[in-house]
């Protein structure tokens, strides 16, 4: 950090205030973290410790993780509320209607996925979203347009591309209009492989890739996906098949490609809602936020290793190229 940026940052009133009045009025924060598989990002720590929040100090974390049990969620949001937090953290769809059907008084912070917040009665708006609830719309599914296009221009040949999904009625959360419209645009042929098994399930689904003749697969937004991606990225690698995927990380553990919005940025967006609410601002007044960067990772060794040349002017807009 520059030193103007620390000075800035430790003189800023926004910095110390709540830090000072809680350690006088003895106040510990409460605050829960619902999610169907992990917990708070060191990057959303450093958020909060940037706006003057001391963990185990003047705040303490109650987290609920559901170990990709979904159905747990709705049980684990009724424990956060009996344990009297302050605020809900809902990550993912499934963890924020759960924590909506077990409070409407304990605000809610979300990290969103997918675009059907209104359509689905989550929210009222954009805007303002109403009720206990407001947060980070992370765009995933939306992206997930964009990272077909960016695999297509990384393997130019690639003309038949698989797609992993889960099935119906998720499915369509997946393979959304914008990703149909840029398959059509680019002509290339979508094989959907719908993923409802364990991890073991995995190798029946390469096969079928094989035996089909699949040119390039597009791993898409998922907490599923991200969870077995040590187990994606070998088959993926024992099968030859060049992959994009969702998160920075997945590329640094071995997949070609990864692009999506920045953690440390939708982390910071949430901690400055957290701090607003626990300084007394409403949730529903807050409006729903959304990722401004995002990051392109290229992994050069797996490119090599599948006999793939990336394009010199897709490197050339990369964030980070790992070698």
């Amino acid at each position: 950090m520059r030193q103007r940026e620390f000075i800035a940052l430790f003189s800023s009133p926004a910095a110390w205030p709540l830090t000072t009045e809680a350690q006088q009025a003895g106040k510990v924060y409460r605050v829960g973290s619902l999610s169907p598989f992990s917990g708070p990002r060191p990057t959303f720590r450093d958020a909060m410790r940037e706006r003057g929040y001391v963990e185990g100090n003047t705040f303490a974390f109650e987290i609920r993780l559901a170990e990709g049990r979904y159905e747990l969620l709705p049980k684990l949001a009724v424990e956060l509320v009996h344990s009297r937090v302050d605020i809900i953290m809902a990550v993912a769809p499934s963890a924020v209607r759960a924590a909506q059907q077990a409070t409407r008084e304990i605000p809610i912070v979300f990290w969103w996925g997918n675009t059907d917040l209104v359509e689905s009665g989550t929210v009222a708006s954009f805007a303002r979203p109403g009720g206990n609830l407001t947060g980070v719309n992370i765009l995933v599914v939306t992206l997930n347009a964009k990272r077909l296009e960016l695999l297509v221009e990384a393997v130019p040949a690639a003309k038949t591309v698989a797609v992993l999904t889960h099935p119906p009625p998720a499915k369509d959360f997946w393979l959304d209009a914008g990703v149909l419209k840029v398959a059509q645009d680019l002509g290339v042929e979508l094989h959907q492989y719908d993923v409802d098994q364990p991890t073991s399930g995995y190798e029946a689904l390469f096969d079928s890739m094989g035996r089909v003749g699949v040119d390039a697969l597009l791993v898409p937004s998922s907490p599923k996906f991200t969870q077995d991606r040590k187990s994606i990225i070998a088959l993926a690698a024992k099968h030859q098949i060049p992959a994009i995927y969702e998160w920075s990380w997945i590329a640094a553990d071995g997949g070609l490609m990864a692009y999506s919005p920045t953690w440390a940025e939708m982390d910071r967006q949430a901690a400055d809602y957290v701090d607003r609410i626990l300084r007394g601002a409403w949730p529903g007044d807050l409006p729903i936020q959304q990722p401004t960067k995002f990051e392109l990772v290229i992994n050069l060794k797996t490119a090599k290793a599948l006999g793939i040349t990336i394009p010199p002017t897709l490197l050339a807009r990369a964030d980070e190229v790992i070698e």
